[in-house]
């Protein structure tokens, strides 16, 4: 892969958008195109169901997210290993409730596949949104969407082509106060060994708000979807191994402290002349010196759980690999 070094982070040396592969031998392949051809009718089935019948109607949210958790069972996503940071293992069960994502409150995700989404809303029902790494705005979108999101083009998008339809966080927080809300602020999708400069859509996060950074590794790694449109090999790669692993790692809970240094008039409307937009590449909106601290804070908890290192790598960048290896 020496042809796309230029894409390779030069201060970390990590390649966060070349796609993960795991070898196998001639018989565990046989063992893999057997295994793919039994699930795959079933999953389509499965899925197609939900999402064009099930997922309109109102169901309970228990029953929701048991049929999610179907999803993700057909392919065999059993082994999930959570963690608190900080906390022993074996004494989860001892933890208050604020100390897990809980109604009135942030998840900010990294951004590796369309299990992602998946397994967050099987776990917390959010509200989904998306962001663009030149603006404090994001798109409230389904699930469906937000896992499309993962393997589509959209992803390679420095700014929204249109402001129809775009809200914040707080506006968010604010209309449904009884709801978790996830954003992805990477903006666009790696191979889990990079965090990706965040956007600045959680500096509208109020002050009285907790965020909760949540990451996400697989074992095998190569369901990541680094390259959008990849999905026969996504599909490939999900349903022609026996199990997956997901192993969740949850920070603890931070606060926007930004807004309370600044002022939160002063933070909303961008109005500090000290600002500067070098902790967002292709941004377009003024960050302070605080701000920039603030979303350092979330993706060091990002780096440092997925046992990831932070990349300055652009949108800009990944629209280069991904068009280098189209080519190839």
């Amino acid at each position: 892969m020496e042809k796309f070094s230029q894409f390779r982070d030069k201060g970390s040396g990590v390649s966060p958008f070349i796609p993960t592969t795991t070898p196998a031998s001639a018989l565990w392949s046989i063992v893999h195109v057997f295994i793919f051809l039994f699930r795959l009718p079933f999953f389509l089935s499965y899925v197609g169901f939900y999402f064009f019948f099930l997922h309109h109607l109102p169901l309970p949210v228990f029953l929701r997210k048991l049929l999610l958790w179907g999803v993700m069972g057909i392919p065999g996503i059993w082994w999930l290993d959570l963690q608190l940071d900080g906390v022993k293992r074996g004494s989860l069960s001892q933890q208050p409730a604020s100390r897990v994502p809980h109604p009135h409150s942030v998840i900010a995700a990294n951004f590796t596949s369309p299990i992602d989404a998946l397994y967050l809303a099987a776990v917390f029902d959010p509200i989904f949104t998306l962001g663009y790494p030149g603006t404090r705005k994001v798109r409230h979108v389904g699930l469906l969407r937000a896992m499309w999101a993962a393997l589509s083009g959209s992803q390679l998008t420095t700014s929204p082509a249109s402001p129809a339809g775009l809200t914040d966080l707080r506006a968010l927080l604010e209309r449904y106060p009884d709801r978790v809300i996830a954003v992805f602020p990477e903006c666009a999708t790696t191979n889990g060994k990079g965090i990706l400069p965040l956007s600045p859509s959680m500096l509208a996060v109020p002050t009285n708000v907790t965020i909760f950074p949540v990451s996400m590794r697989y074992t095998p790694p190569d369901i990541t979807t680094p390259v959008p449109g990849a999905w026969t090999s996504f599909l490939w790669k999900l349903l022609s191994r026996p199990t997956h692993c997901i192993r969740i790692r949850i920070a603890e809970g931070m606060y926007n402290t930004s807004l309370a240094t600044n002022g939160v008039g002063v933070a909303a409307h961008h109005e500090i002349p000290t600002a500067t937009t070098s902790e967002i590449p292709g941004g377009d909106e003024m960050t302070t010196a605080e701000e920039r601290r603030m979303l350092n804070r979330v993706a060091e908890a990002l780096a440092r759980l997925g046992r990831a290192k932070r990349v300055g790598l652009s949108i800009q960048d990944k629209t280069a690999f991904v068009q280098a290896w189209g080519r190839k």
